[in-house]
């Protein structure tokens, strides 16, 4: 019995010290913009970083871009827009030591916001 309970305590450790190790999520997903002193068709020209705060790499990653507009062409495969929802780096990984840039222009800082993303942990 004494041999079970530890059995048990055992593998309870070990569930809780590997899910430990990525506690991850879309809130980990991190989007910062800053100008770069350009103006596009009279609009200003914004750089989106997009971080992962995980050690854990995440894909799929998607964005509301509800109402989001540039003036200036995005490279798809990086932000794909789709209707209200915008597809991240193709669908591929967005790993933590690797941010993803892009640029667009308009006359504010669209406000990105994760929908969206699988997390895989290794």
């Amino acid at each position: 019995m004494v041999a079970s309970i530890n059995y048990f305590y055992l593998l309870f450790f070990f569930c809780l010290l590997s899910k430990g190790n990525c506690e991850c999520s879309m809130n980990d997903i991190e989007i910062s913009q800053s100008t770069t002193g350009r103006e596009v068709n009279g609009k200003q020209e914004w750089r989106a970083t997009i971080r992962n705060k995980c050690v854990c790499s995440q894909y799929s990653v998607k964005f509301d871009c509800n109402g989001f507009n540039t003036v200036e062409k995005v490279d798809e495969s990086i932000l794909m827009v789709a209707g209200s929802v915008c597809l991240v780096n193709n669908g591929q990984p967005i790993f933590n030591s690797s941010p993803i840039s892009f640029t667009y222009a308009w006359d504010n800082a669209f406000p990105f916001s994760p929908l969206f993303s699988q997390v895989a942990c290794s």
